[in-house]
């Protein structure tokens, strides 16, 4: 996990309204962009190094959807703000990587602003990266931190005109791509909740080492940060689902419907298995208490079996010259085996009555 939020929002402090900066992580070296354009015809793709090398560009009739990888490049993404109309307010919200998932409706044109993550099982980490989209009149807009290929397939099926993407444009483009990015919150999910599980396993065996605990509050930080960015992303779909704006038809909005739906899906999935988690932790706290009963318990049957036997070598310790069976000839020997009977006795009874 990443630090803190205050650590990273703080560095926005001092910065007038719309000012333009960056503010999270450099995850690509250098930032691209592509633009695809596309009708129920014809489908073209031209990728660009650089801002400059697009001004030349000419695009022509249908649907455009421009993608940036890269957010670091403040006047790449300035110009692309201008060229495009886009309110300084937006193009703030694109470079803060740290913005909680929203939808606003600036007439014209709706911004939204999501978030994905990556579960890796290997280092038990979540990686979370802020994707921004700007809905517009036959256009979309994409911001992304890396090229992480989560589209290709959204991609491929525009090119090859598989479904109704090319035919609904740029609205059912939007619903495409929320779709695709809600649907990487399964994967995710999927992957946290068979770590879930085989930490679950581990703990009713018994198996709980010095880092269980560490990774139970790994685990919870995992799907709070989850559920941080599901609650308004549900919320924001639901706006998006019954609004008023001309630049989704009925048809698109049905299929706002879906994305709702798999968002309450998600919401309940995180809630339970965040109280799985608490009662893992109820758990953990329970076998090690027992444990330590169990270690405390073996230790006071060992001190209980050598109670009588203290007793015994203390009496016959006392430096007494007139003392029963002092000088006799056995009673060496019989005074162990009392000792040793007396031990195997307690012994017995303390098997017999499972107090080890």
């Amino acid at each position: 996990m990443s630090r803190h939020p205050s650590a990273r929002l703080s560095r926005h402090a001092g910065h007038a309204p719309g000012e333009l900066v960056h503010i999270g992580e450099t995850k690509t070296a250098e930032p691209r962009i592509l633009l695809i354009e596309f009708s129920p015809e014809h489908y073209q793709e031209t990728t660009f190094a650089s801002l400059a090398a697009s001004r030349t560009h000419q695009p022509g009739d249908g649907t455009l959807w421009l993608n940036v990888y890269g957010l670091q490049d403040v006047a790449m993404m300035a110009e692309i703000g201008r060229r495009f109309q886009l309110h300084p307010l937006v193009m703030e919200d694109v470079l803060n990587t740290h913005q909680r998932p929203k939808i606003e409706d600036y007439g014209d044109y709706i911004f939204i602003v999501t978030h994905v993550f990556d579960y890796h099982p290997a280092s038990r980490t979540l990686s979370e990266e802020q994707i921004s989209m700007v809905l517009g009149r036959n256009v979309v807009l994409t911001f992304q931190e890396r090229p992480a290929g989560r589209f290709q397939p959204l991609r491929e099926r525009l090119k090859n005109g598989i479904g109704q993407g090319r035919r609904l444009g740029a609205g059912y483009l939007a619903y495409s791509l929320l779709d695709v990015i809600v649907d990487q919150y399964f994967v995710t999910l999927d992957q946290l909740g068979d770590t879930v599980e085989e930490l679950d396993t581990r703990l009713l065996a018994g198996q709980a080492d010095g880092g269980t605990l560490a990774r139970i509050h790994t685990l919870k930080m995992a799907l709070l940060s989850l559920r941080r960015a599901l609650w308004p992303l549900r919320e924001a779909v639901m706006t998006l689902q019954h609004g008023d704006s001309a630049l989704l038809d009925d048809e698109t909005r049905v299929y706002l419907r879906d994305v709702y739906d798999h968002l309450v899906h998600l919401l309940e999935t995180v809630d339970m298995q965040r109280d799985l988690i608490a009662g893992m932790v109820d758990l953990y706290i329970s076998t090690q208490s027992n444990q330590m009963n169990r270690q405390m318990r073996f230790l006071t049957v060992i001190a209980t079996l050598f109670m009588p036997l203290t007793l015994i070598s203390s009496i016959y310790g006392m430096n007494f010259e007139y003392m029963p069976e002092l000088h006799w000839k056995w009673g060496y020997f019989i005074v162990l085996g009392v000792m040793a009977a007396i031990a195997a006795g307690m012994g017995y009874l303390f098997k017999r009555w499972r107090w080890w």
